[in-house]
């Protein structure tokens, strides 16, 4: 019997990928989840402060920064040791944020405020700030450095700001409750995630113009499809999309603005992630407590990590 469960455990977890690490921000249990890649063991947990989010990488890799939004500052933490480095202000109740293409600088999004901080890491302040719609959340910036992007789940907006003087340029319409944004790897395009309108938007940037929407609805979607958290392979060949309370997760072709495949998942999926090799997509479930991993060659859920809390956030490191 033990020799069939060893067989039958080992056949779950699916194809093995490359050596990586996974970390899961947990907003209800204060902690973030430190996962290895190759064996799907949580090696620790990190007691960061209270109510961790989002969650960053530095270009280099070598260094993941965490909102922990009820002590209103950002974790540094050194990946290699996991040990924090520092804190950093952030303003207040950070959620979201984006680091500039240099690692110089965090762009914040403080949901109670209104506001969007520039942080400069070197010298730990904000350095600039922007006001916005209500309730800020996707926070974004193109690789050039030169834009910075804010979606305002209150007012529906999408706003573009000068990341060189702070200055509001634009702000558009969008559907309702827009939470993510991610730039193509080109910076041609610009997506944006409109929860409760279950909707993609995809920009021109420089142009600050809405050329397309995606309706998940309109996509053979599982029941109660929303879209909310947004990963996009390197190449920017693929996009996929967390479909909240919807319980899935959704691939698509940005060539033809489709949806290809619906992966299952937990139950009110926030965060995904690509494994550093892009062979997996990792998404986690706030109510559920738990994280999906899904092989994307077969398309198949192969393992679910039960975590408890509620699992918000999730980013992968080499």
């Amino acid at each position: 019997m033990p020799i069939l469960a060893a067989l039958g455990l080992s056949a779950c977890a699916g194809p093995r990928a490359a050596p990586h690490t996974i970390w899961v921000s947990d907003e209800q249990a204060d902690v973030v989840h430190v996962i290895d890649g190759a064996t799907l063991k949580e090696t620790a947990a990190l007691h960061l402060g209270r109510r961790p989010r989002g969650l960053a990488v530095s270009p280099d890799g070598a260094t993941l920064y965490v909102a922990v939004s009820k002590d209103d500052r950002i974790a540094e933490v050194d990946v290699k040791t996991r040990r924090l480095r520092r804190y950093l202000a952030s303003g207040s109740d950070p959620e979201r944020f984006a680091l500039a293409p240099d690692g110089r600088t965090l762009y914040v999004a403080n949901e109670d405020e209104g506001a969007a901080s520039a942080v400069d890491l070197a010298a730990d302040r904000v350095v600039r700030r922007t006001t916005v719609g209500p309730e800020p959340e996707g926070m974004a910036v193109s690789p050039d450095g030169r834009l910075v992007v804010c979606t305002s789940e209150g007012a529906s907006l999408v706003h573009f700001i000068d990341a060189a003087t702070g200055a509001l340029e634009d702000s558009i319409l969008v559907g309702a409750r827009p939470r993510d944004a991610r730039f193509t790897p080109d910076g041609k395009r610009l997506w944006v995630t409109s929860e409760s309108r279950a909707s993609v938007a995809v920009f021109d940037p420089a142009a600050h113009r809405l050329l397309a929407t995606l309706d998940l609805r309109k996509a053979d979607p599982p029941p109660n499809v929303q879209a909310v958290g947004l990963a996009m392979t390197r190449d920017g060949g693929r996009v996929y999309v967390a479909a909240g309370r919807g319980d899935h997760a959704a691939e698509i072709d940005p060539a033809t603005l489709k949806v290809t495949r619906w992966f299952k998942t937990g139950q009110r999926t926030w965060g995904i992630a690509l494994s550093p090799d892009e062979s997996r997509l990792y998404a986690a479930s706030g109510l559920s407590g738990d994280l999906a991993v899904i092989d994307l060659k077969s398309g198949r859920t192969i393992r679910t990590l039960k975590l408890g809390g509620r699992p918000w956030g999730v980013v992968t490191t080499p």
